[in-house]
């Protein structure tokens, strides 16, 4: 089977070649002449014509601004809901009172450390959980993408174009804490000068971001 556009070899199975992204469909043969009116054939693999003979269609990749936009608009979502579930607990357990109650002059109790790690350690976890269900639930959903990326037009396949699976995406969000440990942020600064503008976690999570 070949790729409409670039003439690649490409599995029977493919929605987008792997080599330019660009989108896989069936040649449908013609009715032989005199046939019937109505009559129906069966369409032909790919594969059996010459792949200059089908129209290319192409979806091209997601670039870098793109998804820099499509994240601020994520995090600015994941931020508003985080600040409307936490800031009520944040009240309710008074810990708000016990920071402001502090005095420099006296050393702290070691108890009000303990009770601000563990919080410190809760707010870390459950953004990371929260980020987590979010990245995960909408990118392997029929959106293919979370908020964001809809509003941006963008979606998130495997390398194949196909839609990914939940553990996909859960392999995705959190290969971006590696993204994130490389300096001047260049594991998402890859998704702009590489050849199918993925970043590192898209690399490591066998992903591509294509524009819908």
């Amino acid at each position: 089977m070949y790729c409409s556009k670039c003439g690649s070899t490409i599995a029977s199975n493919t929605a987008f070649c792997p080599v330019c992204g660009a989108a896989v469909q069936p040649a449908v043969a013609l009715a032989p002449a005199g046939a019937p009116a109505g009559t129906i054939t069966a369409p032909i693999a790919a594969g059996e014509t010459s792949p200059h003979w089908i129209p290319p269609v192409t979806r091209t990749y997601g670039g870098f601004w793109l998804r820099f936009v499509a994240h601020m608009i994520d995090g600015f979502l994941l931020g508003v809901v985080a600040l409307a579930v936490l800031l009520p607990l944040f009240i309710l357990t008074g810990l708000g009172a016990t920071l402001h109650g502090l005095n420099r002059d006296n050393p702290p109790d070691p108890a009000i450390v303990a009770a601000l790690a563990s919080s410190i350690g809760l707010l870390i976890g459950g953004s990371l959980i929260l980020g987590w269900l979010y990245s995960g639930y909408f990118e392997s959903s029929e959106w293919q993408g979370t908020v964001g990326k809809k509003v941006m037009n963008l979606v998130v396949t495997d390398l194949q174009g196909n839609r990914i699976s939940f553990a996909r995406a859960s392999g995705r969000y959190f290969a971006k804490l590696i993204s994130g440990l490389i300096p001047f942020g260049i594991g998402y600064i890859l998704a702009g000068i590489t050849e199918k503008k993925q970043a590192l976690h898209d690399m490591i999570a066998g992903c591509l971001v294509l524009r819908s």
